[in-house]
């Protein structure tokens, strides 16, 4: 049993996102904590001249409203964050950061690098410093 899970988020993927739920709450020890984190992944700077700035803050936003609902809905007392960055280094840092003991991912659609894990999962993988379930 984990005391400190971190469960990413894709909100595309919302089916796998309740099965990974589903897991996190099976592996959850008695008083443990459950989090969800969606990553917003950054915009290369020369793109971001092109973006109003109110569409970035929006979609912020917008995921922040998803989440906490997500959270609310399969875990009552799950807490939930949004934060930039690359998909997978992010994960990564924020389970350091806070002390998580299992990451809960699932993974999508794999291309031939990664032929058995999605990307972003495959790398949770090789640089996670605490376990990590891989729904498939």
């Amino acid at each position: 049993m984990y005391s400190n899970i971190l469960v990413p988020v894709v909100f595309e993927h919302e089916p796998s996102v309740e099965q990974a739920l589903a897991v996190a709450n099976e592996l959850l020890a008695e008083n443990g904590k459950i989090t969800l984190l969606h990553v917003v992944e950054e915009i290369p700077s020369y793109a971001t001249t092109m973006i109003p700035k109110e569409i970035w803050a929006n979609s912020v936003k917008s995921a922040q409203t998803d989440i906490k609902k997500l959270a609310a809905k399969h875990h009552p007392t799950a807490s939930s964050d949004v934060i930039k960055g690359h998909s997978s280094r992010a994960i990564l840092d924020y389970g350091e950061e806070h002390n998580s003991d299992c990451i809960v991912i699932s993974s999508h659609k794999p291309g031939l690098e990664d032929y058995f894990l999605g990307s972003t999962a495959a790398r949770v993988v090789r640089h996670a410093k605490c376990a990590v379930h891989i729904l498939r």
